[in-house]
């Protein structure tokens, strides 16, 4: 008969500092998590993100026009002494063809004087955009490179910019507009807007 050790192999025990160093990077990965998710959250509607240059004279305007368009180009002259909503805008953007409604029925308020931007769009395409969904803006201006949306602040489009007679920026919204934000955001802005209070 052959003795066999049995004895079972001696497991190192983790003290209470190895404990704390292997939960760790957990711990820390959860509070990071939890900083940015607050951040992203606190501001609210994405939609009305601050701008830097709200209150600010608008940038200038110098840009071409979408050949085809039947529009001028987008210059100062074509929003200078008016209230303008400036609104940068593709063909490729799904939320702008969802907001092009919107920006239709806008254009139609007297009021108001609406100016494209078309960023980073091919010519036709963007021509085929008006075709389906018609076209309205009193100038439109093409930014094949994004330069001039880098001038505005934009984070993404569509986004849209009223600025005063006077060229300053009053107002500023990230994204589409739907009913519900032209009434109560737009359309108070316009109303600040023309009796001087901007």
């Amino acid at each position: 008969m052959t003795d066999q050790n049995t004895e079972e192999p001696v497991r190192p025990k983790l003290s209470r500092l190895g404990v704390i160093i292997a939960f760790l990077p957990i711990v820390t990965f959860l509070a990071l998590a939890g900083i940015f998710w607050k951040q992203l959250t606190a501001g609210g509607n994405p939609a009305t993100l601050p701008s830097a240059l709200i209150g600010r004279q608008a940038p200038s305007l110098n840009l071409n026009a979408l050949e085809g368009s039947k529009r001028p180009a987008l210059i100062d002259a074509a929003v200078k002494g008016k209230l303008t909503l400036v609104n940068v805008w593709a063909s490729w953007c799904i939320p702008c063809r969802d907001e092009a409604p919107e920006i239709m029925a806008i254009s139609k308020d007297p009021r108001i004087n609406v100016v494209g931007i078309n960023y980073k769009d091919k010519t036709d395409n963007a021509l085929a955009f008006l075709g389906d969904f018609g076209n309205p803006f009193a100038a439109i201006g093409t930014d094949p490179n994004g330069a001039a949306a880098i001038d505005w602040g934009v984070y993404g489009i569509p986004e849209s910019y009223l600025v005063d007679a006077n060229g300053k920026i009053v107002f500023k919204r990230v994204g589409p507009f739907d009913p519900a934000s032209i009434e109560k955001e737009l359309m108070p802005a316009v109303e600040k807007a023309l009796a001087g209070k901007s």
